[in-house]
């Protein structure tokens, strides 16, 4: 009897509150949501991965020109990649020129050589490009430094001006066949010293050029 007579008393409740009035604030707001669930959703923008930084892309903008205002002799183009990052592309022969006056300069000081890599278009007239990536850590600043050969010209060595890009060229000229000229010991580095060709060429045979079996015994 108490159990039914508590649910009665519930129910009675329960009516009243729902013959009461809704405040008129509460019925606004309900119709606005209601209108905006009507009305088709915007499109949402995502954030960009990586700002841009604008301030320091002036700046590095600025440097390049300056670099290429001191050295208009070597300097070809300048640009700023999509990383932030200022490159520039230079005559084979001022590399040592270029690399000195970045490692040496007051407003430079790229004291760093982080890499030395290739790159192999057969499609160009000078098929090879040598990056040389350089860090100051002054400045706390990066610069890619690019310039190009054939199959049969040397490009002169940087270990005049980093001795750190002893092994970086020897990488290079073992996977691409890049000679370097003045190196102090210019020989493979990855591959073994019977090796035939360079396997980073775009036209190296997938096999190789020499056939090598194994014993099982």
């Amino acid at each position: 009897m108490s159990l039914f007579f508590g649910r009665a008393c519930c129910l009675t409740r329960l009516g009243n509150i729902m013959r009461q009035p809704t405040p008129v604030a509460l019925a606004t707001a309900w119709r606005r949501e209601s209108t905006n669930a009507a009305t088709p959703p915007t499109e949402e923008t995502r954030p960009s991965v990586r700002k841009p930084l604008y301030v320091q892309r002036s700046k590095l903008e600025d440097f390049g020109r300056y670099v290429a205002e001191c050295l208009p002799k070597y300097v070809q183009k300048v640009q700023i990649t999509p990383g932030d990052e200022l490159e520039v592309m230079i005559a084979p022969e001022g590399i040592v020129p270029v690399l000195s006056f970045l490692k040496d300069h007051q407003n430079a000081q790229y004291t760093n050589i982080v890499d030395i890599c290739g790159v192999d278009v057969p499609t160009r007239q000078y098929r090879f490009e040598v990056v040389y990536h350089l860090l100051s850590v002054h400045f706390n600043s990066r610069i890619r430094v690019k310039t190009y050969t054939d199959e049969l010209t040397p490009l002169d060595s940087a270990t005049a001006v980093f001795k750190g890009a002893n092994w970086y060229e020897r990488e290079v000229w073992d996977m691409y066949g890049v000679f370097f000229g003045n190196h102090p010991d210019l020989r493979r580095i990855l591959t073994d010293y019977g090796f035939e060709g360079h396997p980073f060429r775009k036209d190296f045979p997938l096999s190789g050029y020499v056939e090598v079996r194994y014993d099982d015994e």
